[in-house]
């Protein structure tokens, strides 16, 4: 801006004229305090605060303002963070996720809760007009069907929450897949890790008094206090989750979907092997034997190991062993590959999944791993899980989203939900 001398400056006082200000660029900005989107966490645990706060903390475009987890010491950790932070006392905290969902100064919602929350909590914060970034997967088929139905009519902004389509490495994969490199896809090879190694240990136990133990159920069915039950072993009891073929097939099937250009869809025959976890608390598939067939003739198999993903072809290979491994494939002129301005490039944001998510909620755009996409991967982990418990091979209807001529298994594709908690139309 021109510098005014003095008489200037009384000449255009003395005239009333308003003189042009410098405003700082952090307060018009993008990033302004009043253009931040406004989030509350629900579930401040190990992945909430590890993973997802700290990423969040680092966000500009961003503003944590609440805090929420049924564990009162895991919460008030979460708080000190994200005073730290911003060098305040301004985060806010509650035992009830509903005190953040009814906060009319939220934006968007991240949550960071077990797997039997996931939905439930997605479709409250959806019809309250919050836009939503929610780990993975669903606990039941039919509830991520619940789910996409509620996103799509609230035109919410819904994250799959999981980092893998920013990662270098599986997008790189399944780019190659998707044109062509190996020729026709013939078949996929997906390796998830192994399970723990004891079955827990049933024996109820006192509940710990900052611990909200009726809250943390919630939805699943009432069971007594043990500490082999929570955080991290929820995982490997059904009630709450669907063991390591939901936690990391959640990741892994995403790549090979992707790569498959099954996005939308889903195998239409699925054959588990396995066993179940017996004589303690867990009860999730200990040892799996998995495989899929899709429509295109692409058949994909799931077995135990280190994490890796491998996609045959008619011309060659393409993959990776363990996670976020360095690309591998059958030939170099594979591997060194180019894809082309005119060719396939898929959808990615290398700065991430929170990134990501914040960028569409202020464009409205679905972000790179929206609901139906993550519905749709989750049913691939549910369709082993049911397999396998059922003991015998199932045809499965992609379009339908129901098994062919099968009452037992379709029975499976839901859970009924402990009073009070129901998913309802309204």
């Amino acid at each position: 801006m021109k510098r005014l001398t003095r008489r200037q400056f009384l000449r255009a006082g003395a005239a009333s004229v308003a003189l042009p200000c410098i405003i700082p660029a952090s307060v018009l900005g993008a990033n302004a305090p009043s253009r931040q989107i406004t989030v509350g966490f629900i579930g401040v645990g190990e992945h909430g605060t590890g993973w997802n706060l700290v990423a969040y903390l680092k966000l500009p475009a961003s503003r944590v303002v609440t805090v929420c987890d049924v564990d009162s010491y895991r919460m008030r950790k979460a708080k000190a963070m994200v005073d730290a932070a911003y060098d305040n006392q301004d985060c806010g905290m509650t035992k009830d996720f509903r005190d953040i969902i009814a906060r009319k100064d939220i934006d968007a919602v991240m949550i960071s809760t077990p797997d039997h929350w996931h939905t439930l909590i997605s479709v409250m914060a959806a019809r309250a007009g919050k836009d939503v970034q929610c780990e993975k997967p669903t606990l039941t088929i039919d509830e991520g069907k619940f789910l996409v139905k509620v996103i799509r009519r609230h035109k919410t902004v819904f994250q799959t929450s999981t980092e893998d389509r920013s990662v270098p490495e599986y997008h790189r994969i399944a780019e190659l897949v998707r044109n062509g490199r190996i020729g026709r896809l013939q078949r996929i090879e997906v390796i998830l890790p192994k399970q723990p190694t004891v079955p827990g240990n049933p024996t109820p136990q006192p509940v710990p008094k900052y611990l909200d133990y009726e809250m943390w159920l919630g939805p699943a069915p009432y069971a007594p206090y043990t500490k082999d039950r929570l955080p991290f072993n929820f995982r490997w009891i059904w009630d709450y989750a669907g063991g390591i073929i939901t936690d990391w097939g959640a990741h892994l099937f995403d790549t090979a979907q992707w790569g498959n250009n099954t996005e939308h869809s889903g195998p239409i025959e699925v054959d588990g092997k396995g066993t179940l976890w017996t004589g303690g608390l867990y009860n999730t598939p200990k040892d799996y034997d998995v495989t899929y067939k899709y429509a295109n003739g692409v058949v994909m198999t799931c077995k135990p190991g280190n994490p890796s993903i491998k996609f045959i072809g008619t011309e060659g290979w393409v993959g990776n062993t363990g996670w976020r491994g360095p690309v591998q494939a059958s030939s170099k002129p594979i591997l060194n590959s180019v894809i082309g301005p005119d060719e396939i490039h898929l959808y990615t944001n290398p700065k991430g999944e929170h990134d990501d998510f914040l960028k569409c909620v202020k464009s409205r755009k679905d972000p790179y791993f929206p609901v139906d996409i993550g519905h749709r991967v989750s049913t691939v982990c549910h369709l082993a899980n049911i397999s396998i418990r059922l003991g015998r091979k199932l045809r499965w209807d992609p379009q339908a989203e129901r098994f062919e001529n099968d009452d037992a298994a379709n029975a499976m594709c839901s859970r009924p939900m402990r009073p009070p908690w129901a998913l309802s139309e309204s």
